[in-house]
């Protein structure tokens, strides 16, 4: 099934500014997808081409639609679209840098993903279907923003739930009654401007300190009921608030050296049913995720702004034994074949794998397909609330109906 078309364009992602989206068609589909955009980003992460200058403030998207419609389409169409990784070669070859900054990490991965789309669309199927996969994931929702998501004073950028069922649907129930009952107790607590929200639709409450954000969110799940059904867990996001010239991280007030942060969350999870931590310290802490790893066996440690869904930062990563879960980020690396061969790695080395979204989405639920299609087994993609977060949960509790029914 041959790409008899590439179009690429410039659309609005949920905080307002350009991304791309690009359609692939085929003689019996067209397909779609967008590139998500980060805020709190990895400086190893593959180049997000922005225009500079005037027009949107700098932000627009327009070379690289123009390197989608003038390089990338003439490159791939008449390639089988069911040939993703020779698709993303060619790719690839056209960008000719080790880090996409020609052609752009996201022209490339909208790209990517709309060739994939098509090509399961080519076939009558879902792009799960497409994938093979078959397990829902369980859902990490972030229902209180902090760090570079919001305007209060947390350090810490995302406090989330984790509700454990068998079913998806019931886990999601869950998530959405401790998120409104959440949102009662800050505004009775901190007053209305407690609910206003973050770039990923969690609360964004004027607190300064972890353990009150940590206790507001035991608080809620008493009250809905699920002390025994939730856990919790947090993204640091910990090269936001490290200090690289004191090499302090300045957090709840404090100033800590990476022993004491250690002994920081070593607290938390004793204090908290908290299950796991993304990005504990800075994004070059290899030997400091391993020490912290080791303190809390029983806690998933996960890699994003260390790793970025790079294959020679994961094997780092597994070399030092840094971490248990990578958080994969499509757009972090810029091709769907990579993101998939970080995903084999992982399946190697026995650890796990959280789907992303980013802070900056669109309605488009590529990662809810995703996440099913290659048995992640954990998705984050912000809370229940929102419309380019609710897309994500709504197309799995789709693939969810249509397993039961099929």
């Amino acid at each position: 099934m041959k790409i008899a078309s590439v179009w690429a364009r410039e659309i609005l992602d949920s905080r307002g500014n350009p991304t791309i989206e690009v359609e692939v068609a085929t003689e019996n589909t067209l397909a779609s997808a967008a590139a998500p955009s980060g805020e709190s980003t990895g400086k190893h992460e593959a180049i997000e081409l922005r225009d500079g200058g005037h027009r949107y403030l700098g932000k627009g998207v327009q070379r690289a639609v123009n390197n989608v419609n003038a390089y990338i389409a003439p490159a791939i169409i008449g390639m089988d679209v069911r040939q993703q990784e020779a698709v993303d070669t060619k790719m690839k070859e056209l960008d000719g840098t080790r880090d996409k900054s020609r052609m752009g990490a996201n022209a490339m991965v909208a790209t990517s993903m709309a060739v994939l789309r098509a090509a399961a669309g080519s076939e009558g199927k879902m792009l799960h279907e497409h994938l093979g996969g078959s397990n829902l994931p369980h859902a990490m929702f972030n229902v209180i923003n902090g760090g570079k998501h919001a305007g209060n004073g947390l350090a810490v950028q995302e406090f989330m739930i984790i509700p454990d069922d068998e079913l998806f649907s019931e886990r999601l129930r869950m998530a959405s009654e401790i998120y409104h009952i959440l949102g009662k107790q800050l505004v009775e607590k901190h007053g209305p401007a407690a609910r206003n929200v973050g770039d990923e639709g969690g609360y964004a409450p004027q607190i300064g300190n972890t353990y009150q954000a940590l206790d507001a969110l035991v608080a809620a799940i008493e009250e809905a009921g699920y002390p025994h059904k939730c856990a919790l867990a947090i993204d640091a996001a910990a090269s936001s608030f490290f200090d690289s010239k004191s090499r302090v991280y300045k957090i709840d007030g404090k100033e800590l050296k990476e022993s004491e942060l250690v002994d920081y969350y070593a607290d938390l999870a004793k204090s908290y049913p908290l299950k796991s931590i993304e990005d504990p310290f800075q994004e070059e802490g290899f030997g400091a995720f391993a020490a912290l790893k080791k303190e809390l066996p029983d806690v998933q440690i996960v890699g994003d702004d260390l790793v970025v869904t790079n294959v020679a930062r994961l094997k780092q990563a597994i070399s030092e034994d840094s971490i248990g879960a990578l958080l994969l980020k499509l757009n972090q690396i810029g091709t769907v074949t990579e993101a998939m061969q970080a995903v084999q790695m992982c399946r190697q080395n026995n650890l796990n794998v959280v789907v992303s979204h980013r802070s900056g989405e669109t309605e488009d639920c590529f990662i809810a397909d995703f996440s099913v299609g290659i048995n992640a087994g954990q998705i984050k993609t912000g809370a229940p609330a929102r419309g380019e977060r609710t897309s994500k949960y709504n197309q799995l509790l789709r693939i969810e109906e249509r397993m039961r029914v099929l």
